[in-house]
């Protein structure tokens, strides 16, 4: 997929970096990327998968702007509050980059709809707040061999990991009992959603093109109250019910 001029404009300077060039930034454009849970981690990494120059977002996400959202949704505006979030993020996204393709669902994730909405995806990105629909998007990856970036945070801490099929443990691996999940039930600073939402579109990146070593097998975890970062290799659970017969 060639690049128009303007694109070879605006994505100039990451196309200088090594290992990324022209060939990164094509592969960039050849790729439809969902995005799952768009507010204040989901809409962020869009953002910069959008200005990065993915070829095509899925946004999904159920559910109106709330006012309490506006301190870490940062696609979103006040005039907005009551309205579709999932909307305005398409509407924002594409006045920063209209060479973007976007399409916004406004849906939840279900085990009755995953399997349409991965359709077109290349790579999934679950930053959704219901662990049932990290679930149904898991096992939607695994089923359909499509790479998914796993991100999630409550309060000052949060987690990161590449689950590539058939290569490194799943979700159900690295949560084998759930944990719980009360998506109104704690306290949320935008920059720290807004750090890891960076994190999680850079593994996206490096997925797609082959830049540097991405996060796949390996379990990135954050205090960012502390600025304490680690690293785990999560155990690939042989007889996982998600992943366990994979072939």
């Amino acid at each position: 997929m060639e690049l128009t001029p303007i694109e070879l404009e605006r994505y100039s300077r990451q196309m200088q970096l090594d290992g990324f060039g022209e060939e990164g930034q094509k592969k960039l454009k050849s790729t439809t990327a969902i995005v799952t849970g768009v507010g204040g981690l989901g809409g962020t990494v869009a953002l910069y998968l959008a200005v990065a120059g993915i070829g095509k977002l899925i946004l999904v996400r159920g559910g109106d702007l709330r006012r309490d959202d506006l301190n870490r949704q940062i696609l979103m505006t006040d005039d907005w509050v009551g309205k579709p979030r999932v909307f305005k993020a398409k509407k924002t996204l594409l006045e920063i980059n209209p060479d973007v393709e976007i399409e916004a669902i406004p849906e939840f994730v279900t085990s009755e709809n995953v399997h349409n909405l991965m359709q077109q995806a290349d790579i999934a990105l679950d930053c959704a707040f219901d662990f049932k629909e990290r679930e149904a998007l898991n096992a939607a990856c695994v089923r359909q061999k499509i790479p998914m970036v796993e991100a999630a945070m409550s309060e000052m801490e949060a987690y990161l990991t590449t689950v590539v099929p058939g290569e490194t443990p799943c979700l159900s691996c690295i949560f084998p009992e759930k944990p719980t999940w009360d998506r109104w039930g704690f306290g949320v600073l935008g920059a720290v959603s807004g750090t890891l939402a960076c994190l999680a579109a850079l593994e996206a990146v490096k997925l797609i093109t082959g830049l540097g070593e991405p996060l796949t097998g390996q379990l990135l975890t954050m205090d960012l109250a502390s600025t304490t970062f680690a690293k785990r290799r999560p155990y690939h659970d042989p007889d996982c019910p998600v992943c366990g017969n994979f072939t």
